[in-house]
């Protein structure tokens, strides 16, 4: 190993890829630790108990802390990470058919006389064609 780090600063190209390596892995990794932690407080069906052993187990020994929690968890992990995105998009979905449903018939003709109006002033209706347009909405 060590020949390798003196060929990797012979050569400057070499000294950056390495660089740039263990930076990228170092960022792979606190993703992982924090995706681990946020998991453990999604899981309802662990105590808190437990929890706080995972979290202190992660804590202490971080490296073999994540290792053995992707080992013993990591299927359930996925799992929750599943329902926990299907739980968000049915709650946008509840959300967009709520507002789209707030639109009142009173609110739609008001809008619709405001365009008539719009189109009579900007000399594309007649007064008689916005007469029987707005008797029409009206009605």
């Amino acid at each position: 190993m060590h020949a390798a780090v003196d060929l990797a600063y012979d050569y400057p190209v070499l000294g950056a890829f390495w660089t740039v390596m263990w930076i990228f892995l170092w960022v792979m990794w606190l993703i992982l630790l924090f995706r681990v932690v946020v998991d453990v407080f999604r899981d309802h069906e662990m105590s808190g108990w437990v929890k706080a052993a995972w979290l202190l187990f992660l804590f202490l020994i971080p490296f073999l802390g994540v290792l053995v929690y992707v080992i013993a968890r990591g299927r359930d992990m996925g799992r929750r990470e599943i329902k926990h995105a299907q739980e968000q998009q049915e709650a946008f979905n509840a959300y967009i058919r709520e507002t789209a449903g707030s639109v009142t018939p009173a609110k739609a003709g008001a809008d619709d006389l405001f365009r008539l109006s719009e189109l009579k002033a900007r000399g594309e209706l007649s007064e008689e064609e916005f007469q029987r347009a707005k008797q029409k909405l009206l009605a």
